[in-house]
C-alpha cells in the first residue's frame, strides 16, 4: 500500500500552536498528522478528538514499551480514540506486541475500525555505532531492524517504523503488505537536524517505503502549505 499523503509530525507543545500552524492550510484539506508524546502529554486525548473533528487522520506516536499487561490495558483505552495508526517499541518483545494488538482489538469493539499497529525498530536518530556501544547489540544495524520487523510480523502487527533505507530488506524478510512507515524524510537542501538515517521523499518511494513522516521541513517552513504540496508531489511523482 502507498499512503499518498505525507504524515505531518505535529511536534508542537500545545493546541494553540497547532491551530496556528493549520491555519496555513485550506479548511477542507484532510491531512494525515502525527501526534507524538510532546503534544499528547500536554493536551491529552482531547487533542486527538479535536483533530479528528477537523477531518484529519491521526498517527498516534506514543511508542508504548512496558510489561504486556500494562501495554494491553493502555491500548484498550487508546483504541477508543479512533486513530488510524499507533505504535509500540519492538524491543518490548513478541509477547508485549501481541498484548498491544489484543488491547486494540478489545478497545475498538464499539468503534468503526481497529487502528493499525506498528512497531518501532531502531530510531532514525540512532547510528550503528550507538546501537553497538550503547545498546550492546553487536553486528549491523540493519540486522537488528530486520529482526525486530520479523518479531512484529510474528506478533500480528501491521508493520514497523524504520528508516526508508531499510524498507526493501524488511519487505523481503516479511511481505509486501507489511507497512514500512518512515520518518527521517528531508527534501534536498534541508537541514538533517538530529536524524541520522535520512532520505528524500523521492528516494523513500524508490526504496519501497509505504508512508513517510515529515516534520520540520513543513512545520518550520515559511509557507507550510506550499512546502507540504512540494513534498507530496515528490513523494507521489513516479517520473522522478
Amino acid at each position: 500500500m502507498h499512503e499518498a499523503r505525507p504524515i505531518i509530525a505535529l511536534d508542537f507543545a500545545d493546541k494553540a500552536s497547532i491551530a496556528q500552524f493549520l491555519s496555513h492550510f485550506p479548511a477542507n484539506e484532510a491531512l494525515f498528522v502525527k501526534v507524538g508524546m510532546e503534544l499528547f502529554y500536554q493536551e491529552g486525548p482531547e487533542i486527538v478528538h479535536w483533530l479528528k473533528s477537523q477531518g484529519h487522520d491521526i498517527f498516534l506516536d506514543l511508542k508504548l514499551h512496558d510489561i504486556p499487561n500494562t501495554v494491553e490495558k493502555a491500548m484498550t483505552g487508546l483504541a477508543k480514540l479512533g486513530v488510524k495508526i499507533t505504535n509500540v517499541h519492538a524491543a518490548g518483545g513478541i509477547e508485549m506486541m501481541r498484548a498491544a494488538k489484543k488491547g486494540l482489538i478489545n478497545g475498538a469493539k464499539d468503534c468503526s475500525h481497529v487502528p493499525q499497529l506498528i512497531a518501532v525498530t531502531q530510531l532514525t536518530s540512532t547510528s550503528e555505532a550507538q546501537m553497538q556501544q550503547e545498546q550492546r547489540i553487536p553486528g549491523k544495524l540493519i540486522d537488528s531492524v530486520v529482526s525486530y520487523a520479523q518479531n512484529a510480523l510474528a506478533a500480528g502487527l501491521d508493520g514497523v517504523v524504520c528508516s526508508a533505507l531499510e524498507a526493501k530488506l524488511i519487505h523481503q524478510a516479511t511481505n509486501e503488505a507489511f507497512i514500512c512507515l518512515t520518518p527521517g524524510i528531508r527534501p534536498n537542501q534541508s537541514q538533517v537536524g538530529d536524524q541520522k538515517r535520512v532520505v528524500t521523499p523521492a528516494k523513500a518511494r524508490e526504496l519501497s517505503a509505504n508512508m513517510i513522516v515529515v516534520g520540520r521541513p513543513i512545520t518550520q517552513a515559511a509557507d507550510p502549505y506550499q512546502a507540504y504540496l512540494k513534498i507530496k508531489e515528490e513523494w507521489n511523482d513516479h517520473s522522478l
